[in-house]
């Protein structure tokens, strides 16, 4: 069971494939700046990222990020969630971005072209667009995954969690690529600390398949508060267990139905009964 995967550690880092594991391990020193490294894991991270609001109305979107509540448009890399989407289009401004108003591209090699220029500008955005269009084979591209790591590094290099989480992903699962676990979950520690839902639920994951129960409730604690569903479910599936408490899972619960109602609006639930 693999939720997801990553590259090696630069020098000087701690290892934390196993947070729990580590503390306790090796001298004092290490025992000490890993609890210390677990700490801030724990501690930091508990509201989402700038890039899960829209653009427009400014609410966080709604999860999973992977499904259609959203787009990014390629001519400025900015995120428009459907509800804005419909509302734009219902004042008659079709064909035009919802955000900078610049027009659609119509084919592969245009859309490509707005990329590449935000790209030669640094959008930390643009860079790892590009590489996810490597990593798929897009917008004419082959596919080629040695090209997209290096546009996802680069990209991770100025900024961007989503990033972060697809190196994670990448090298947790080997995914094309010589497996590295260990550094695959520092990426999502990384992003987790500043607010990635996905990588904050893999890190759950990580800690249940490696026996950590405690830990991976307090991973799924945190991002079931954020809206993650899949978060609220493992926490259900413990407290049947018999792994969490009754407090804990309907903390959890009460969390989750905050985000859930705070991601809402009128233009969204419209957006959704018309199918947009």
């Amino acid at each position: 069971m693999k939720p997801g995967g990553l590259a090696k550690h630069p020098a000087g880092r701690p290892s934390q494939a196993d947070g729990a594991a580590v503390v306790g391990t090796g001298g004092d020193d290490r025992s000490a700046e890993a609890a210390r490294y677990l700490e801030r894991l724990l501690t930091e991270g508990h509201e989402r990222m700038e890039g899960d609001v829209c653009t427009i109305c400014y609410l966080y979107v709604e999860l999973p990020m992977s499904k259609c509540h959203s787009k990014i448009n390629v001519c400025c890399m900015k995120r428009v969630c459907n509800g804005c989407d419909m509302a734009v289009k219902q004042r008659g401004i079709g064909g035009l971005c919802e955000f900078c108003r610049t027009p659609f591209a119509n084919d592969d090699a245009s859309k490509l072209a707005m990329v590449q220029k935000r790209v030669d500008k640094g959008d930390a955005e643009a860079i790892k667009f590009l590489g996810e269009t490597y990593y798929h084979g897009g917008l004419g591209l082959a596919k080629d995954v040695p090209r997209a790591i290096e546009f996802w590094t680069k990209a991770s290099e100025l900024g961007s969690l989503n990033s972060h989480y697809e190196l994670g992903h990448t090298y947790y699962c080997g995914d094309d690529v010589e497996e590295d676990q260990p550094n695959g979950i520092h990426y999502w520690q990384q992003a987790a600390m500043k607010g990635h839902v996905e990588s904050r639920h893999n890190l759950g994951i990580v800690e249940e398949i490696k026996g950590n129960y405690d830990l991976a409730a307090k991973h799924w604690m945190i991002s079931a508060k954020m809206g993650n569903e899949g978060s609220l479910n493992r926490i259900k599936k413990m407290f049947m267990e018999g792994r969490v408490t009754k407090a804990q899972y309907a903390k959890a619960l009460r969390g989750y139905g905050d985000a859930a109602e705070e991601m809402k609006s009128h233009q969204r639930e419209e957006a959704k009964r018309l199918g947009v």
